[in-house]
This record gives C-alpha cells, structure tokens and sequence, in this order.
C-alpha cells in the first residue's frame, strides 16, 4: 500500500462534521493522513502553517480561503485539491493551474439534488399545486370528483435553458414522464442535442413554447438578466418558471410586473439579492413560491460530496486519474 499524503482540511469548519460524517471520514483516512479538529479558514494561521508545508491534498468545501501565489507558496507539496462542493472558481485562482496542481469537483454530486428538487417542481407545477392548496386553505373544502380543467403533466412543455451539469441530470430524470421536453443552449449543436434526446430551439422559441422553464445556466457577465423583460414578455400567460441556477440570470424587477399581473408564476430557490430584502414584494405575491436556496445539497445529501471526495482520494492513492478533474477552461460552463 503506498504511503498515504498529507491532507488539510481548507472549508468553514462546522461543515467538516456534515460533509465527513464518522463512517465517512473513516474512509477519507484510508486514503489520506487528515485531522478533522485542524481546519483552514485562513492560510496565514499560524495553527495551520505547519501542516500546510507537508501537505499534499487540499479537502475544499464551502469557505475555503482563495488560493493565490501566497497561500501556493506556503505549501510547496500540494499536488490536488479535492473540492467536496460543486463550483471551484471562487477560491482557485490561474496559479493553481500554472503550477500543474490537479483540482476535483463534486459538482456533479451536487447536481442530483438540485435536478431532483426542479423534477419534483416540475411535476407539481404541472398540477398547479400550489395555486390550489392557496384555494383550499382559503374555503377549506372542494368539490370531491370534479376533474379539474387545465392542469396535468400529460404533454405539458417543458423547456430547459441551459445543458449544464444539473440541465442534463435533470434530462435524464425526465425521461420517464410523459412530458415534451425541450433545451436551448447556444453551446449545443443539434448533434449533441439528439444524442441529449431533446429537440434543440433557440431561447426566444423555447419561451414562447414551453409551459414550464427552468434555468440551468451558469452565472456569467454575458447571462446576466438572460430572461430580462422582453424574454418573460414572449412566455404564454399561465406559464411557470423555475430558477434554481443563480438569481441574476432573471430580471427580478421584470419578473416582479409579470407576477403581479398575474400573468406568470415563479419557483424561486435563487434570488437576486440573495437572500432578499424583507421588504421584496416576492416573499407576499400569490404567484411566487420561494424556498432558501435548498435545491443543492442538504442534510444527509451532503454525505453524498464526502464520498465523492474519498473516490477521488483513493485515486490519488493508486494513481488512477481522477474521475472529476476541472477543466480551466470549462469553468464557466460547469454549473
């Protein structure tokens, strides 16, 4: 068995114990030489200096501190950062790379979640839940055998912008339900989008055909306000958008004027601000269902980002290359 490398963990400490739970922690030790009551918020500690020069494997969460030339030099032994969450751009830096230092995301571990919690929406959307548990709550009885005109997931059109990592975990769920599903990706070609299983149609068609949208896009300059006034204007009245990507891809003060018109609802886990103003007319408008941005991991679901990382720690260990190495260049496109 070769001699297993020095690790650090580098995150907000308190999320060490959820992420690493004792039989999972136990497994990470196999692999690495760790010590969970010795964590790094800041590379300048002196109480982590030590162990920052001998180490070999950086264990990343949320909070890690940023990884520039600085805290590079004070450990001249990293070879891998092993990040046990889903984006790595707000902590790794361009020096990270120059130095041929190996970087691992969980982000496709983070992705099932946040694919399962828009299916779930979906699905619940389609039969206008939450409209109707409004209504019920309102007259406290319904009239028992009635079909309810409408509503139903039967065909209903759903169109996802964005083939990101959850935009295709999310694909492959939908699979199995008698939906029409379309995507819009400008990086996807209609080769890539057959092989997808998904028809391929440019945002402003998706918009003005889909009964439900849901967003997948990374948060870039250019997907700022993606869905602005104009881009809301040509969804059809009645229609349910759902964002669980990043808030600033929607134009909350747009969306706002079609919410209270009535005219659309929204299911927002991401808001721009984040979290919102408690004055934001979005927490009392009937037509917007907002939850505190729990699409990601959660409870025990963040296990899932631990064993994610053990895999890619016996990797190391064995020298097999590592399943979920990031790409520099596809950072933006990763979410």
């Amino acid at each position: 068995m070769p001699e297993r490398p020095q690790a650090l963990f580098a995150m907000t400490a308190q999320n060490v114990p959820q992420i690493f739970p004792p039989e999972v922690l136990a497994r990470l030790r196999e692999h690495v030489e760790i010590d969970p009551t010795l964590v790094a918020h800041d590379f300048t500690d002196p109480r982590v200096r030590d162990t920052l020069a001998r180490t070999e494997v950086l264990v990343t969460g949320w909070g890690c501190p940023v990884l520039d030339a600085a805290a590079l030099d004070a450990a001249p032994r990293l070879r891998a950062v092993l990040h046990a969450a889903g984006s790595v751009k707000g902590f790794t830096t361009p020096e990270v790379w120059r130095r041929g230092i190996v970087v691992s995301s969980a982000a496709a571990a983070n992705a099932l979640p946040v694919a399962e919690y828009t299916l779930a929406m979906i699905l619940l959307a389609g039969k206008d839940v939450f409209a109707f548990r409004d209504l019920l709550r309102t007259r406290r009885t319904f009239p028992y055998g009635d079909i309810v005109p409408g509503i139903g997931n039967f065909h209903r059109r759903v169109g996802i912008v964005g083939a990101s990592r959850i935009g295709r975990r999310l694909l492959e769920l939908l699979r199995p339900h008698d939906l029409a599903v379309a995507l819009a990706d400008p990086y996807v070609d209609e080769a890539e989008a057959a092989r997808l299983g998904v028809p391929l149609l440019p945002l402003d068609e998706l918009l003005r055909t889909s009964d439900i949208v849901t967003v997948h896009a990374p948060e870039t300059p250019e997907t700022r306000h993606l869905l602005g006034a104009r881009e809301l204007a040509l969804m059809p009245a009645g229609s349910v958008l759902i964002n669980t990507a990043r808030g600033s891809l929607v134009d909350h003060d747009a969306l706002t004027e079609e919410l209270r018109a009535g005219r659309l609802t929204a299911i927002l886990d991401v808001t721009d601000p984040e979290p919102l103003p408690a004055g934001s007319p979005l927490f009392d408008l009937p037509g917007a269902f907002l939850t505190p941005h729990l699409a990601g991991s959660q409870g025990n679901e963040v296990a899932r980002l631990g064993l994610t990382v053990v895999a890619e720690a016996g990797r190391l260990l064995t020298g097999d290359g590592l399943l979920h190495a990031v790409d520099q260049s596809a950072l933006d496109r990763a979410a």
